[in-house]
């Protein structure tokens, strides 16, 4: 080879040296863990992550492509995210996606320094994960369901079409501070409302069953469900056609109870938040550190009203309420 020939040669190499790591480079496959609360047949969480996935898109970044996302599914079951949070930090992610309080307190046990970027969380500063809101200092930020005093107006919500109620359980998980903060809420302005409140737990099935039928013997009864933690999720099925046998009028904190026959919702739009998740795991992926990402509160809420469940109940749903209502289910 002639000596000109030989230095363009290895010109066109060099020039091309930059292109070929910039091509590698772009190809690392980056991983992502999520751990649902749901199942993996529950309709709702397939459109979750979905949502996700396509936030994911949106900012570059292609499933099978350039990242990996490994799914576990917990159920609604504590020793389930535990067992399954530790099976994904083990395989060493780059960031991991929980969609609970409870999950994302059991990413941290196996691991201080995975970055977490959660959705759905009640009071991730009472729960201790973050240090503040604005600069949460661990490993950990993400997107809150709400402020406490939503709950207030979930009992104003409920007087407005069951005018009649005169005494309301709240069911909560009295093993989750934010249960606690949210019936706190709620029992500020009961009083002002003339509504007397019961505090009902969720460890098990038998125990809300008893509870609620002997809440039930009661006039004038009706329920809140404080929400949504994993165990109130795992037996909404029951908390729904309790309120339905003994004829409670019932609101809950999202729309997925009322899709199932519960009479009233309202609640961050869960949907909405998985996607902006997305934006954070980006963040994440590009070198940006959790402690620094402040905590975002709901930009959409959502008031879902079942009329058919109303019928049930022989309520007439008032016309504010409808012209207020996002979605009406009949």
């Amino acid at each position: 080879m002639r000596r000109r020939e030989f230095i363009s040669l290895l010109g066109g190499v060099v020039a091309a040296w930059p292109r070929a790591a910039h091509t590698q480079q772009r190809e690392i496959m980056r991983r992502i863990g999520v751990l649902m609360s749901q199942s993996a047949d529950d309709p709702d969480a397939l459109a979750q992550i979905a949502a996700f996935a396509q936030g994911l898109q949106e900012r570059g970044w292609s499933v099978g492509g350039n990242v990996r996302i490994d799914y576990r599914w917990g159920a609604g079951d504590v020793d389930h995210f535990r067992k399954y949070a530790a099976e994904l930090v083990a395989l060493a992610p780059d960031v991991v996606l929980a969609t609970a309080g409870s999950i994302v307190g059991a990413f941290q046990q196996a691991s201080r320094t995975v970055p977490i970027v959660f959705v759905t969380t009640i009071d991730p500063v009472g729960g201790g994960w973050v240090e503040s809101l604005s600069r949460p200092g661990t490993n950990a930020t993400g997107f809150a369901s709400g402020e406490f005093s939503m709950r207030g107006k979930w009992l104003e919500l409920l007087k407005e079409i069951a005018p009649g109620v005169k005494r309301v359980a709240v069911i909560r998980d009295p093993s989750v501070p934010a249960g606690s903060g949210g019936l706190a809420a709620i029992q500020t302005v009961a009083p002002s409302l003339g509504v007397e409140l019961t505090p009902v737990g969720v460890r098990d099935a038998g125990e809300i069953e008893r509870t609620i039928a002997a809440f039930a013997r009661g006039p004038n009864g009706g329920l809140i469900m404080v929400g949504p933690s994993s165990s109130v999720q795992r037996h909404l099925d029951l908390i729904i056609a309790l309120a339905a046998r003994h004829r409670l009028p019932a609101i809950y904190p999202a729309r997925r109870y009322v899709t199932r026959g519960g009479l009233i919702s309202y609640g961050a739009e869960p949907v909405d938040q998985y996607r902006r998740a997305a934006s954070y795991v980006d963040r994440i992926l590009k070198g940006e550190k959790p402690a620094d990402l402040p905590v975002q509160e709901p930009t959409k809420y959502e008031l879902v009203v079942n009329l058919k469940t109303a019928k049930a109940l022989d309520l007439t749903i008032p016309p504010a309420v409808l012209a207020r209502a996002d979605e009406v289910i009949e």
